[in-house]
């Protein structure tokens, strides 16, 4: 409906009338309706967030709790998390593969705007009110991961097979990397129901809470149950990694374990390898000699984005199978004999 200047005049004459002005008018309905400051409102955000968004922002929410405790929701400007971002680039850490903050200062954003995503959803804001969204995100650069070639794959595995406290545990973890493909937080969550022997596989949990069975050749599914019975697991929601005395493995291992292996390999420390370059490695071969559709499969990938051919060749079990069967030279249960590279 279009306003009448008439009524406005008629409302700003009465607003006069009675000495009330616009900034009285919001003031009144803040207090009738109190907008949370940043340090009230950051709990409720965390606690409904689920545990991947908490480790990945919840650094960048302690430190917008510090910085705007006090301020309200929508007292927080573009300017305020522009500045955070760059404050958070700035501090970081020099590592051989750093890329100047870039992702430290893209997180904040992202932490900003999953905060207010939230606000929005409770109607403490409306959708064009949120500073976080009037941030642009630095452009992300091209990944520098690679696959590992046969001989620095070599290299790797002779260092983790040839010293440190624990080369049984160290092993497992870059064997059944190596086999799967599969991401760090996969095999942290292993269990010990996760592992069937039997058929030589294992059922990973990853990225959204997805869940897919993988094969392993079946000498790693029996090293596995060995190593899980040798130290403590019995009990099917029992952890199948474990340290010396019975603790479930955490991610503080592998830190551990590529800060060795750089020690060792210098070629390893300047390049910032990392777990998931074994991942790239793994998919590399099975992209190459099985083709994109089994690779997809092998990886555990389901999202819908590409091209819609996506749709149309997706791998099967029995074919990753095959996959890994040629890859490590060892039969599997479950892959189809006809399927060769």
């Amino acid at each position: 409906m279009a306003t009448r200047p008439d009524r406005v005049e008629a409302a700003w004459r009465m607003l006069a009338g009675l000495g009330v002005t616009i900034t009285d008018l919001r003031d009144d309905l803040r207090a009738r309706n109190p907008m949370p400051t940043v340090g009230e409102y950051l709990p409720q955000v965390a606690a409904a967030a689920g545990p991947a968004a908490r480790r990945t922002y919840g650094s960048y929410w302690a430190r917008m709790s510090v910085v705007w405790a006090d301020r309200r929701l929508d007292e927080v400007t573009a300017t305020d998390i522009e500045g955070l971002k760059h404050e958070a680039a700035g501090s970081v850490r020099f590592r051989s593969n750093s890329r100047s903050g870039r992702h430290a200062g893209e997180h904040v954003i992202a932490a900003a705007r999953a905060f207010y995503n939230r606000a929005i959803a409770d109607g403490l804001i409306e959708v064009g009110a949120s500073p976080a969204h009037q941030v642009a995100k630095p452009r992300r650069l091209p990944n520098t991961r690679r696959a590992l070639t046969a001989d620095e794959l070599v290299q790797v595995n002779e260092v983790v097979r040839g010293g440190g406290n624990d080369v049984v545990l160290d092993a497992l973890i870059l064997r059944l990397h190596t086999e799967t493909a599969c991401r760090r937080g996969g095999a942290l969550g292993l269990r010990l129901a996760d592992l069937d022997v039997h058929y030589g596989q294992v059922r990973l949990t990853e990225k959204g809470g997805t869940q897919r069975w993988q094969p392993v050749t079946v000498d790693l599914a029996g090293r596995l149950a060995e190593h899980a019975r040798a130290r403590g697991a019995i009990l099917p929601a029992d952890t199948l990694l474990r340290y010396r005395d019975g603790r479930a493995l955490t991610s503080r291992r592998y830190d551990h374990l590529w800060k060795r292996i750089g020690d060792q390999l210098p070629w390893v420390a300047m390049l910032g390898v990392s777990t998931h370059w074994l991942r790239h490695t793994t998919l590399t071969w099975v992209e190459r000699h099985f083709g994109y559709g089994i690779a997809r499969a092998y990886a555990g990938h389901t999202d819908s984005t590409g091209p819609a051919t996506t749709t149309y060749i997706k791998g099967q079990l029995a074919e990753v199978a095959a996959a890994l069967s040629a890859m490590t030279g060892q039969p599997h249960p479950l892959a189809r004999s006809e399927i060769r590279p």
